[in-house]
């Protein structure tokens, strides 16, 4: 007992919790199975590394701040045009993410473009890539406010470090000359750092109107377009067909 004790305590200066977590078990299947000592030490390091890969993956998904969870099997495929299954197991590689490439989903709402980004984010969560969620509404007051409150000065800190950035819903509210000029400063930061996935429902040639300012609208363009794959959505709204099928 003593030197299991002391066993725990040298585990826990090492934060082995992994370890300390599963050592009984570990130490009932060795006696069982008359495991060598290489093997022992071996499945004790394995549970130290499934443990730290599932934490970092919660902690991860919390970090991204989805709204839900969404799953590329339960998207309507068929319902769409402008995308297909084939395109999305062609990005599940993340060859795209490793070169800083963008997705643009545009298209009229109820087509499923927030349950594609989503779906995605999980996807490279799940990976070993680091994501961030946000809606653009949400993203401007970010933007506005990260230099007086703390837990905007983090959230950005966090969004500027992650491998993907997932921003919802541009075009649905209008969008102020100096939130555009921020949203343009934010983009220009990412530009080759970091994969950005965009939704909007609105397309290139109104994004103009909806900024403010062509000259700035046209830059931000070029950098989102410079190395991306951009999908343009159309069919009839996946929640009115739900509705009527109720």
């Amino acid at each position: 007992m003593k030197n299991h004790k002391q066993i725990i305590s040298l585990l826990e200066n090492l934060k082995l919790n992994g370890i300390i977590q599963n050592l009984d078990n570990e130490l009932s299947a060795a006696d069982e199975k008359k495991k060598s000592y290489l093997n022992f030490l071996k499945s004790l390091l394995d549970t130290e590394i499934s443990y730290r890969t599932e934490r970092r993956l919660r902690r991860n998904l919390a970090g991204a701040h989805f709204p839900v969870e969404k799953k590329l099997d339960d998207f309507k495929f068929d319902h769409v045009n402008g995308i297909t299954k084939s395109d999305m197991s062609n990005l599940e590689d993340f060859i795209w993410l490793d070169n800083h490439v963008n997705l643009l989903l545009f298209g009229p709402p109820g087509l499923g473009k927030t349950h594609l980004a989503i779906a995605i984010g999980f996807k490279a969560i799940q990976a070993g890539y680091t994501v961030c969620f946000e809606r653009v509404t949400s993203l401007v007051k970010l933007l506005k406010t990260a230099d007086i409150q703390r837990s905007a000065g983090f959230r950005m800190n966090r969004i500027l470090k992650s491998d993907l950035i997932i921003i919802d819903e541009i075009g649905y509210t209008p969008i102020e000359r100096k939130e555009a000029n921020l949203f343009f400063n934010l983009i220009s930061e990412l530009y080759e750092k970091a994969s950005v996935i965009i939704t909007s429902n609105k397309g290139f040639d109104d994004w103009a109107e909806m900024m403010g300012d062509e000259v700035m609208t046209v830059a931000m363009l070029d950098r989102l377009l410079h190395h991306s794959k951009v999908f343009n959505l159309s069919g009839k709204s996946y929640r009115i067909q739900k509705e009527k099928e109720e």
